[in-house]
């Protein structure tokens, strides 16, 4: 397996590939880079199935690659090496790309193959990296990239009545009335969502879209039905917050 490093910083790139090479045994031929488009080149002749791409450049930031690939050549995957801020974190996140933290570390990198590894063929990195450039580049994020069986799916905040816990996976039902598996946990989502004021968590199992609340039910304990007809439970200690928000929904 090819993996080919893009980086202006040949200590950056150095130390990349020795924590590669110790780390990731599948990988078997490490190619360097030190600037988007002799990277751009080497991807063309190599055809790797992993880039290491990172951000911060001259001349070109790494979140170009996509203006010179074709779109049918993507078939590797991308994974961004940033010092970018808490800010730009959370874009990378909601867009659903990998990133490396800089300084890498050693667990990083085998998580982060590991991963890239089972996306190969179905990530949809131009849906992507669209949906990243116009995250960074605005404080409104506006979308969050939801991966499923056949690659990925990008959601509109608006568009989502609620998020159900199911073990390991979260159940996304959103207006249109199709429901997302998504292959991660709710805490996952309720981390992402937490500066969207329209989402609530009224119980451990439920994270809601206020918006989409049609009535509260008090007998059996308390209840909310979405505009779908699902029935949310509350917990207890959330009862008298949740009363108090919905007071306030103008």
């Amino acid at each position: 397996m090819k993996v080919i490093i893009i980086d202006d910083e040949r200590k950056a790139r150095n130390l990349l590939h020795v924590l590669i090479a110790e780390n990731c045994p599948k990988i078997t031929e490490i190619f360097e880079a030190e600037d988007l488009l002799s990277g751009v080149a080497l991807i063309k002749k190599e055809q790797p199935q992993i880039v290491f791409l990172d951000i911060e450049m001259p001349q070109h930031s790494g979140l170009e690659i996509a203006s010179f690939i074709e779109k049918d050549n993507f078939n590797f995957e991308i994974i961004f090496t940033t010092a970018y801020s808490e800010y730009a974190i959370k874009a990378f996140q909601l867009s659903a790309i990998d990133y490396l933290l800089k300084p890498v570390r050693a667990t990083q990198i085998q998580e982060a193959v590991e991963k890239a590894l089972k996306h190969i063929g179905k990530s949809q990195i131009n849906s992507k990296l669209e949906e990243l450039k116009k995250s960074l580049a605005s404080s409104n994020f506006n979308k969050i990239g939801l991966p499923f069986s056949d690659g990925f799916k990008f959601v509109d905040f608006n568009e989502i009545i609620l998020l159900e816990a199911d073990g390991m996976y979260t159940k996304i039902t959103t207006v249109n009335d199709s429901e997302i598996l998504v292959s991660k946990p709710l805490k996952h989502f309720v981390s992402l969502l937490e500066n969207i004021k329209t989402f609530y968590k009224p119980h451990r199992s439920y994270l809601i879209n206020l918006k989409y609340i049609k009535e509260y039910i008090k007998k059996d304990g308390g209840y909310i039905i979405m505009d779908n007809n699902e029935t949310v439970s509350i917990s207890k200690d959330k009862k008298e917050e949740f009363l108090a928000i919905v007071q306030n929904i103008g």
